[in-house]
């Protein structure tokens, strides 16, 4: 016979195995899902590592051809040579002037071109110098001088990469008559002006020629020709001079390592600026500027191999004082060369045993070192847009390579150190990734991002973590339970509202009233505090003698509301009568002309106000959860030993939920230190180094969303700012873990309770 308990401790056992079937169900869901979570992240850091990684690749070079010139073209006549970006066209200028256009792959002579208008009188070229993208002045034996442009393109009449088609181009301003034999001559043209012709003579002196072109009230042109000469006491013997693109500056070594520098940017009117020893009394054996015409690359005898540029000097006026800036490695021996890139600021040089080496000057970075242990070189030169690179041996030999150097501007000094960049008069930590001229410096130092970021986070923490958490405490252990029902609800809406318009919202309306009270703030955050602290005392006195005291038990905030009203109000009109009175009516501009600060309008108050808004909400909510958790046996214990209600919240109930409340805090941390639009939209997007809250910043992620549309795919830009990306992405993980064990700490703490 069953008995009566036989069916009910059936379906009990029943249930009981139901249950722990599905309890391994959804743990093993649970551990998959986890898994897939971590393989997620994994994988993006993985993706956005994969794209920033080869900004530190080395760079590569490869021989795309070679041939040797005919037996009647000897190394030793020829001027310049070069070719087509896509190395397969050559050409080569000798002392007949004649251009000889050759097939690169079998050297096959493709065309011979006598120079365009060759000046009268003149026999051969004595030299060839290019100033441009292929553009050359070509100085001839009787002094006169003219100017070539070589160009590539498709051939016309078959339209195919594979046919390249060659033209030269007179520039008839560039020429100049013969009068006489120099040592060495420079062309320039006057933007907008004319011309200028410098010719080092024997002797170490200098003639400079200036051809300035006016129009008369007919707009006829009349073209002004002044002649002068440099003809002063030297340190030594010129070894070797150079003049920069634009005609305003002349550069000179001497054979005791002194580097000469004249503005002879004036008709008539020249002036030594420097006198520098550069190279400890080495002789100098080669010059050369950088692109942009501002930084002078210098080589010695000894094969050491700096870069200078002027820098404001005391004592110096309105004249720059050549500084040095970058220290290249240095050759092994003599450096007879130096030849600047057309596209960025790297250099070639080679030395007098053949080695041919090209650095960048920014990043301090030798990029390649080329036919080491072979034949002298003669001649390199790059290409048009410097993707190619062509050399010429003593022995005949011609050379294509092919460059691939996508990124020689970066290196972990430029990304992180402080870097002297053209134009500064020391070195800085400088983002400024792009600029409208073709000679600009990248400057792409990720520390003004990284400052920027912990900044905003800082100050948006330092004004959201103490509102959040006595809310908080104030909620959970003070509030009645009806209002709070409404309070927390209200607050935790606050968190639904779009980062874009807290944006929008703190740069285009409170960022302007704030401009305008500046004073008055700082009086509302020293007075509304005071004034809510002194009605806390008198209630505290009037209380227990008042009829509102058991009323408002529990809804005390409304007390202190009038108070807090009363002090914005006082606040508003004690900031006017004070920036009247002591600041002349001005409180920012007495800062800036008294302190040295100045005041921008979207500043780190409102990031603080506004990053703070939206960090609060998350804050409040985990924290008062935690409080609200504490078992109330706790505090009725407390308070039954006599403590008072804020003696038991905060050694009581506090501790308790440390856990939680430090979880809170790390939450709405890692939740400002990757917002992206209220801190694009409320900083100004400044990337400034300073802790001054009145001035504005640039985060890692603001920068991200600025700079990311316009970044050339594949470029530098583009993969320092996946590199930004990989650095947010290890700062929150560190961050995240640090948080995570002091958590396990203080639960083990406090977990007792």
């Amino acid at each position: 016979m069953k008995s009566q308990f036989e069916t009910p401790i059936t379906m009990t056992k029943n249930i009981s195995e139901n249950s722990r079937r599905n309890d391994k169900i959804a743990e093993w869901f649970i551990k998959v899902g986890g898994l897939l979570v971590i393989l997620s992240v994994i994988w993006i850091l993985v993706m956005i590592s994969k794209v920033s990684l080869p900004l530190f690749f080395p760079p590569k070079a490869r021989i795309n051809a070679s041939f040797t010139l005919p037996p009647n073209l000897k190394p030793e006549t020829v001027l310049a040579s070069g070719l087509d970006d896509s190395g397969r066209q050559a050409f080569t200028f000798d002392q007949t002037g004649t251009f000889n256009f050759f097939d690169a792959s079998n050297g096959q002579l493709l065309e011979s071109i006598d120079t365009p208008t060759k000046p009268s009188g003149a026999i051969k070229a004595a030299s060839a110098e290019m100033i441009g993208k292929y553009v050359y002045t070509i100085y001839w034996d009787n002094g006169a001088a003219s100017s070539v442009s070589v160009g590539f393109g498709l051939a016309p009449e078959k339209g195919t990469a594979s046919e390249i088609s060659h033209e030269l181009t007179s520039n008839n301003d560039l020429a100049f008559s013969g009068n006489g034999k120099t040592v060495q001559s420079f062309v320039r043209r006057i933007e907008g002006k004319g011309s200028i012709r410098v010719d080092r003579l024997p002797g170490d002196s200098f003639r400079i020629t200036h051809r300035l072109v006016e129009k008369d009230l007919l707009d006829n042109e009349i073209v002004k020709t002044t002649e002068s000469q440099i003809n002063q006491q030297l340190p030594a013997p010129i070894t070797v001079s150079v003049m920069d693109h634009k005609g305003r500056y002349l550069y000179a070594g001497t054979q005791n390592g002194y580097v000469l520098r004249w503005d002879v940017s004036e008709p008539g009117n020249t002036r030594l600026i420097d006198s520098t020893n550069v190279s400890n009394g080495q002789p100098i054996t080669a010059l050369n500027l950088v692109l942009g015409d501002y930084s002078l690359a210098v080589g010695d005898a000894a094969g050491q191999y700096n870069i200078w540029f002027p820098v404001t000097a005391p004592g110096s006026a309105d004249d720059k004082r050549l500084t040095l800036i970058h220290k290249l490695p240095a050759h092994g021996s003599k450096i007879t060369a130096i030849m600047p890139s057309l596209r960025d600021k790297s250099l070639i040089s080679f030395n007098d045993k053949g080695e041919l080496r090209i650095d960048h000057t920014t990043s301090e970075r030798t990029l390649l070192t080329l036919n080491k242990n072979s034949a002298d070189i003669r001649q390199a030169t790059y290409s048009p847009r410097c993707t190619a690179l062509s050399t010429l041996e003593n022995n005949g030999k011609f050379t294509a390579w092919k460059l691939d150097i996508p990124h020689p501007e970066v290196s972990l000094g430029t990304l992180f150190g402080k870097v002297w960049y053209e134009g500064y008069d020391k070195p800085e930590f400088i983002w400024q990734s792009s600029s409208a001229s073709d000679e600009f410096e990248p400057k792409i130092s990720l520390v003004p991002l990284i400052f920027g970021t912990i900044k905003a986070t800082a100050f948006a923490m330092l004004f959201a973590v103490p509102l959040a958490m006595l809310g908080a405490l104030y909620t959970s252990q003070f509030m009645t339970p009806n209002v709070k029902n409404r309070v927390k609800p209200t607050v935790e809406i606050m968190a639904a509202i779009p980062s874009v318009v807290i944006g929008f919202l703190a740069g285009l309306w409170l960022a302007p009233i704030i401009d305008k009270a500046v004073l008055t703030m700082f009086i509302s955050v020293l007075l509304v505090p005071t004034m809510i602290f002194m009605s806390m005392l008198i209630w505290q006195l009037i209380k227990p003698f008042s009829k509102l005291g058991g009323f408002l038990r529990g809804n005390e905030f409304i007390v202190f509301i009038p108070m807090m009203l009363l002090g914005v109000y006082f606040s508003w009109l004690l900031g006017g009568m004070v920036e009247t009175s002591a600041f002349g009516g001005d409180f920012k501009q007495w800062m800036f002309s008294s302190l040295g600060i100045g005041y921008d309008q979207r500043n780190c108050i409102i990031i603080a106000i506004a990053l703070g808004f939206a960090v609060i909400p998350i804050i409040f909510t985990i924290a008062e959860d935690a409080l609200s958790n504490v078992p109330r046996n706790l505090s009725a214990a407390s308070m039954a030993l006599g403590a008072s209600r804020w003696q038991t919240a905060w050694r009581v109930v506090l501790p308790s939920a440390l856990p939680g409340v430090f979880s809170a805090i790390m939450i709405g941390f890692g939740r400002a230190i990757g917002e992206t639009m209220i801190v694009l939209m409320a900083t100004g997007n400044t990337p400034i180094m300073s802790w001054s809250a009145f001035n504005g910043l640039r985060s890692l992620s603001a920068n991200i969303a600025v700079e990311i549309p316009e970044a050339p795919l594949d470029g530098s830009l583009y993969r320092v700012l996946f590199l930004s990306a990989v650095l947010l992405f290890i700062f929150t993980f560190l961050i995240n873990t640090v948080a995570e064990t002091l958590r396990q700490r203080f639960r083990k703490k406090y977990g007792r309770y």
